[in-house]
């Protein structure tokens, strides 16, 4: 009798785990190969919290790989919140099966509060997807461990590539202005690795007539290469280096090659990077200069030394966020050569519907080096196409936000909207 009641017991729990979807293996890559491929379109998501939190499907670049494509948009209601519409648009075997959800945030949410509302309604939203593929028998929406994903086969090998060009004119009788830009951008990132290689090219030129006797032709040009490496040591550790040859008429560089080998620590886990990061990076290297002009320090061409020590912090929170980073840079022949930038970004819910918000920059410059001897213009000081001798620098933005009324915030009516 006992063993036909462990026989039943076995049996009925067997039942309950084969409609219960659990996410807790994913561990093999003969099983992540079936995981749902899904393109998620949100320009405005913070993706990297969706992939960390969400790891039971498959990411895809391209729309056109996807079983599912998701869509979100958002709108404000009636209180000053927004109603966010998840679109899930099945393709290939889910042609078809289309769905949509919604939810709504009031003003009083913050971003934390708001992703995560975010990221339930996507779980719900792609379980009938996940079901009827071979993983349904291993997974739930609660995912048990943060193990990460197994690796996939990959032909493109983790790489990713980005071309990138844009032009922009302006002009009226007396003005004319064109500005052009183009880069080209290819990264690739793993868990253990990632590297970023840009090259960019930008391009200025104006012409202002002053009278009809009387015109200034005012130009600038910057191009360069930058190389960024890095392999990580762990969850708090990291260690690479970064490589950049540029030229800049602007700043009166001729050619500027630098190489600088890093190390960073992160005081939080690398795997808790989407909820908060302290990160200290230090940096050390040369840089070969050579000038279009000659310098106030009377240099055509110099080899310097320097190193660089950047603090960043991160929360995201539910009385919501904070992104700061304080960096400074100093050259090594001469410890007064250095400059010194803190960035803020603020956003604080002091109570219900009262929130104050605050974003900036100030810095202190001592490391003007490549300043001609000649100095600038009036045109070139007007016209903003060479970089000015200033010891500081700062901008700033800060303001409170309150609103009040009503609580209901379901109703969503965009008659007459923008």
């Amino acid at each position: 009798m006992k063993k036909l009641r462990l026989i039943l017991v076995l049996l009925m729990v067997a039942a309950v785990s084969k409609h219960t979807f659990s996410q807790d293996t994913l561990k093999n890559d003969s099983t992540r190969e079936h995981a749902l491929k899904v393109y998620f379109y949100c320009p405005a998501c913070d993706m990297d919290f969706v992939r960390k939190e969400i790891t039971f499907v498959n990411y895809v670049r391209d729309q056109k790989d996807a079983q599912l494509y998701i869509l979100e948009s958002s709108m404000q209601n009636g209180s000053g919140g927004s109603e966010y519409s998840i679109y899930f648009i099945g393709q290939k075997e889910f042609k078809g099966r289309n769905d949509t959800l919604k939810f709504s945030t009031s003003p009083n949410n913050t971003p934390d509060e708001a992703r995560k509302m975010g990221n339930q309604i996507l779980k719900e939203g792609m379980m009938y997807y996940v079901a009827h593929t071979p993983l349904a028998k291993d997974v739930t929406i609660d995912y048990a461990t943060k193990e990460a994903p197994a690796e996939i086969k990959d032909p493109w090998k983790s790489w990713v590539y980005t071309i990138n060009g844009s032009s922009y004119f302006n002009g009226q009788q007396d003005v004319k202005v064109e500005n052009l830009y183009g880069s080209l951008d290819a990264s690739k990132t793993t868990e253990k690795f990632r590297t970023d290689i840009s090259a960019y090219y930008n391009y200025y030129d104006g012409k202002y007539q002053i009278s009809d006797s009387s015109s200034v032709n005012c130009s600038f040009n910057n191009k360069g290469f930058n190389w960024l490496a890095v392999k990580s040591l762990g969850e708090h550790w990291s260690a690479g280096g970064f490589a950049c040859v540029n030229a800049s008429t602007f700043s009166n560089i001729k050619l500027h090659y630098a190489l600088f080998p890093a190390v960073e620590y992160n005081l939080y886990k690398y795997s808790e990077s989407t909820r908060h990061q302290l990160r200290f990076l230090y940096q050390i290297g040369g840089n070969y200069f050579q000038y279009l002009d000659t310098t106030i320090y009377n240099k055509v061409k110099q080899t310097l030394f320097t190193h660089t020590l950047t603090i960043a912090y991160k929360v995201i929170e539910k009385w919501g966020s904070i992104s700061t980073s304080l960096s400074s840079n100093q050259y090594l022949y001469d410890l007064t050569k250095y400059d010194l930038a803190l960035n803020t970004s603020l956003n604080v819910r002091i109570f219900k519907g009262l929130s104050f918000n605050v974003n900036g920059q100030v810095a202190l410059v001592h490391d003007q080096l490549s300043l001609p001897a000649a100095g600038a213009t009036e045109a070139e000081i007007l016209t903003g196409v060479e970089l000015l001798a200033s010891t500081y620098t700062y901008w700033i933005n800060a303001g409170l936000t309150y609103t009040f009324g009503s609580i209901y915030n379901n109703v969503v009516n965009p008659r007459f909207a923008n």
